[in-house]
């Protein structure tokens, strides 16, 4: 500056100054003065480069969807999974080669339907013997009854007879003792009978594990074996033999695990009102209470399990899912829609050029948005339903300076 103030005082003229002889100009003087004023030329276009390029320190904030009525009003928020309470691998109860496999992913089957076959013709050989050899004992059975059948009308006439005094009384004894005989001998055929049955029952048992069957109305969720392997109920092969044919999982009974931090697990309580938001539709809120707290803590994560119903299914709902859990002191009444749009500081939209506009901060510029936003501010927020996302980080109380394209630096939040 003092530099500055010298150059200003040369250019003072001195009145008492002579002209040069001949009356020429004094050139000398009009060099110093032309010098000065380039100088001040250049510190001014240097200071608007310098400041017109000095970022701007500003605030910010982050647009975030609108919460439900029933989520503003949740004493708790934690994430689980969804699982299902009835779920099985399927297996044959016998080891065998499979013949059959009837099932692909995504199938739905009913109870007892037919999954898969082993190969049977051993199994149902021996149940054609089986039959074979019941089929004997029964005949047995009627030979004998049969023979019963006529010793007991002979002892019947020997008697007779005996009455009349034509045939002595000993005869009479022996043809009964014969009747009683034949009746020992088939209640022995008898027996064999029922056993040959047993058999019969046990070769037909046998035969129906060949058969694998659901044990209840579920979707396939893994097909585990081909054609040609052998799956047995045990895992004796090695990696030759499969354990399971497919699983099947029971849609009906799924439902939320929710692990809770046990810091805050006093405010959960059974049967308490919830709503469910799966990851993948996050626009789909499900109602859904607190079916049981279970009694045990996890040591590691220090949490305790909670188990939550869903109350209303749907086929998007599958196994595995991430979900959101918001525990609610009460239920909302009604199912209100969530606005569409997002939340933003009512300090962060401004008027320009007779436009509401909001500021979003990317590339270290900002960057100006026409916005579309609600009158009313909630709580010193603003709906703001076009213009803006989710995660958009917005300028709160942008200075005048700001413009579209105006570099900017985010100042430390304050503690």
């Amino acid at each position: 500056m003092n530099s500055n103030t010298e150059l200003l005082r040369q250019l003072k003229i001195d009145k008492a100054h002579k002209e040069a002889p001949g009356g020429g100009p004094p050139w000398g003087r009009i060099a110093a003065i032309a010098g000065v004023v380039v100088l001040l030329l250049a510190i001014g276009v240097g200071a608007w480069v310098f400041l017109g390029h000095r970022p701007v320190e500003v605030q910010t904030a982050t647009a975030v969807a609108p919460a439900s009525a029933s989520e503003a009003g949740a004493v708790l928020q934690a994430t689980g999974y969804i699982t299902a309470r009835r779920q099985a691998t399927v297996s044959a109860q016998i080891t065998g080669a499979l013949t059959e496999v009837l099932i692909e992913e995504g199938d739905r089957v009913a109870k007892g339907q037919v999954l898969a076959r082993l190969e049977d013709s051993a199994l149902r050989a021996g149940l054609q013997s089986a039959q074979a050899s019941a089929a004997a004992a029964h005949a047995s059975v009627a030979q004998n009854e049969a023979q019963l059948d006529q010793a007991l009308r002979d002892a019947t006439r020997q008697e007779a007879l005996v009455g009349r005094g034509l045939v002595s009384k000993q005869i009479a004894e022996q043809t009964r003792t014969q009747a009683n005989t034949y009746r020992a001998q088939l209640n022995t055929a008898r027996r064999q009978a029922q056993a040959a049955d047993s058999q019969v029952g046990v070769a037909q048992v046998n035969l129906d594990y060949t058969v694998v069957r659901a044990p209840f109305d579920g979707v396939i969720t893994d097909k585990a074996a081909q054609v040609g392997e052998i799956v047995s109920p045990l895992s004796a092969g090695g990696g030759f033999t499969r354990t399971g044919v497919g699983t099947i999982v029971d849609m009906d009974s799924l439902e939320i695990d929710v692990d809770v931090n046990e810091a805050y697990i006093g405010r959960v309580q059974p049967a308490m009102a919830a709503e469910a938001v799966l990851d993948a539709y996050p626009d789909w809120r499900i109602p859904a209470h607190v079916i049981a707290i279970v009694p045990a803590a996890d040591r590691g994560k220090a949490t305790v399990k909670v188990r939550v119903a869903l109350e209303s299914k749907d086929g998007r709902i599958v196994p595995d899912m991430g979900v959101r859990v918001s525990f609610l002191e009460h239920r909302a009444e009604g199912h209100a829609e969530v606005p569409k749009g997002v939340m933003v500081p009512a300090n962060a939209i401004v008027s320009r050029d007779g436009h509401e506009v909001a500021f979003v901060v990317a590339d270290e510029k900002a960057h100006r948005h026409d916005i579309t936003a609600a009158k009313a501010a909630n709580n010193d927020l603003r709906l703001v339903t076009a213009g803006l996302t989710a995660g958009d980080t917005v300028i709160t109380s942008p200075p005048d300076t700001v413009a579209d394209g105006t570099a900017v630096r985010v100042a430390p939040s304050k503690p």
